[in-house]
């Protein structure tokens, strides 16, 4: 289906716009001219066995971009958006493990916002919570130069000091976080 626009890279008018994706296509180069597109009507389209089927995506009224399917899935948690509700679950995480730390507010903020970039960038994905949270308080822990170490950390949580050492330094390596080294010791983690 054209649509009278022409696209930026080959100049092609060969625009195929397809409302149940939501994006528009050059079908001479291939290349994505946009997409999730939102349209405030709705259109059906007709299926298998006189069916029919609603085309597009859902958007909630209060959503803050992006767009969520259909179902019972589209809130979690009272209301929440699912990374409203993941980074509000960090957040009390973090702020557990620095209470039990002895941290003072700044190093508690410090780690949520590392843990806010590590979201962003997918790292959390296969991970466990704790890990993440205690590798982002411990990232805090080392640019603000407070004398925790990471044994302080996994005596804590009971967890493994190792695994939290590498959790640690691929996220410090991910995000580009330059932190002070506390010794040779780290360079037995690097190996992921």
């Amino acid at each position: 289906m054209s649509s009278g626009r022409k696209c930026k890279n080959c100049g092609s008018s060969s625009i195929e716009v397809d409302p149940a994706r939501g994006d528009a296509v050059c079908t001479d180069c291939g290349s994505v001219l946009e997409d999730n597109i939102i349209v405030a009507e709705v259109q059906y389209e007709e299926g298998a066995n006189g069916t029919s089927n609603a085309i597009g995506q859902f958007v909630s009224s209060d959503s803050k971009g992006g767009s969520t399917k259909f179902g019972a899935s589209f809130h979690v948690g009272g209301g929440l958006e699912s990374r409203e509700f993941t980074l509000r679950k960090a957040r009390n995480g973090i702020t557990q493990l620095g209470t039990q730390l002895k941290l003072n507010q700044h190093c508690i903020d410090t780690a949520c916002t590392f843990f806010k970039m590590a979201l962003s960038s997918n790292l959390t994905r296969g991970r466990k919570n704790s890990h993440v949270y205690a590798a982002c308080v411990y990232l805090s822990c080392r640019t603000e130069k407070t004398e925790h170490l990471l044994i302080d950390i996994s005596d804590v949580l009971q967890l493994c000091c190792y695994e939290l050492g590498r959790t640690y330094l691929k996220l410090a390596q991910a995000l580009c976080i330059s932190v002070p080294s506390v010794g040779e010791c780290f360079n037995d983690f690097l190996v992921v």
